[in-house]
C-alpha cells in the first residue's frame, strides 16, 4: 500500500537549510497498521506530511497502492487513496462551517452521490447522532471535533488513513475511546495506517510494526511484540522504550 524509499525533506536553502528527513525508508502491506515513534522533533509528522503532499521540498520515492508520487501534486486518484487525521481537531476544522458543511463539501468534491444518506451513515459510524449535524466546532467537545474529523477523512472512501497523533490533543479520558473508534474503522474497512506518536503504549495498541526515529533518521524498525517486551536491538530505541515505562525509584 505504501513504500517511502531513502526519503530526504529539507526546509530553507544553504546555509540555513534544516534537514528534517534523511534517507528515511520503510514498508507497508495493506491492512497494516504501521508506527512512526521518537522524540518531538525527529521527523514523525514530517513524512507523514510529505505523503501527503503538504511538503514540496523532499526527494526519493513514495510510491501509494502502485502510483509513484512527485512533487507536491497529488491526483484526484491519490486523494480518493490517502486521507489524513490531524493532531489538533480544532484548528483542523473550519470555526464557521458546520459537520453538515463540513462533510458534504468532502463528499461533493470526491463525486459522492446521495449526500444526505452518506452523511447520517458517516455520523453513526463515528459516534456522533443526526443531532451534531448542524453543529458547529465551538459547540463540541475535543473528542466530538476529532470524530467529525475521523469521519471527514472516511468520506472519501480511503485505503490510507496518515494519523498524526490523532489523541494527544484530548483528555486521556477520551484518548481511549478515540484509539478504539479507529480500531473498529480500521477492521471493518480493511484500511491500512501510518500513525504518528509520541506515545509508546497507544503504538503498542494500534500498530503491528514501527519504526524509531531519532534527528530524522529511522534508526530502528520492530513488531510491536518487540516492543512490549522491550527488546530493541539499539541503544536508542531501548533508551526510548526504558523512558516510557516512567520514574522508577533509585533502589
Amino acid at each position: 500500500m505504501l513504500t517511502v524509499e531513502d526519503l530526504d525533506v529539507w526546509f530553507g536553502h544553504p546555509p540555513e537549510r534544516v534537514d528534517a528527513v534523511q534517507s528515511a525508508s520503510f514498508t507497508v502491506p495493506q491492512g497494516e497498521s504501521f508506527g512512526l515513534v521518537g522524540e518531538s522533533g525527529s521527523g514523525k509528522s514530517t513524512i507523514l506530511r510529505a505523503i501527503a503532499g503538504l511538503i514540496d521540498t523532499w526527494s526519493g520515492r513514495i510510491e501509494v497502492a502502485g502510483e509513484t508520487i512527485a512533487g507536491r501534486h497529488r491526483t484526484r486518484t491519490f486523494h480518493k487513496t490517502v486521507q489524513m487525521v490531524f493532531q489538533d481537531p480544532y484548528a483542523s476544522l473550519h470555526p464557521r462551517h458546520s459537520v453538515d458543511r463540513v462533510l458534504s463539501e468532502t463528499l461533493r468534491l470526491q463525486g459522492m452521490d446521495r449526500v444526505d444518506q452518506r452523511i447520517t451513515r458517516l455520523l453513526d459510524q463515528v459516534g456522533l447522532g443526526q443531532g451534531f449535524r448542524f453543529r458547529y466546532p465551538h459547540q463540541l467537545s475535543g473528542g466530538q471535533r476529532q470524530r467529525v474529523a475521523i469521519a471527514r477523512a472516511l468520506a472519501a472512501e480511503p485505503r490510507l488513513l496518515l494519523l498524526d497523533e490523532p489523541t494527544s490533543a484530548l483528555d486521556v479520558s477520551v484518548q481511549a475511546e478515540i484509539l478504539n473508534l479507529l480500531c473498529d474503522i480500521r477492521a471493518e474497512r480493511g484500511l491500512t495506517y501510518v500513525m504518528v506518536s509520541h506515545d509508546l503504549a497507544v503504538v503498542a495498541h494500534m500498530c503491528d510494526r514501527l519504526a524509531v526515529m531519532r534527528a530524522g533518521r529511522i534508526v530502528e524498525q520492530m513488531d510491536t511484540a518487540r516492543l512490549r517486551a522491550a527488546a530493541a536491538q539499539s541503544d536508542y530505541a531501548r533508551a526510548l522504550i526504558a523512558a516510557s515505562t516512567g520514574y522508577r525509584r533509585p533502589a
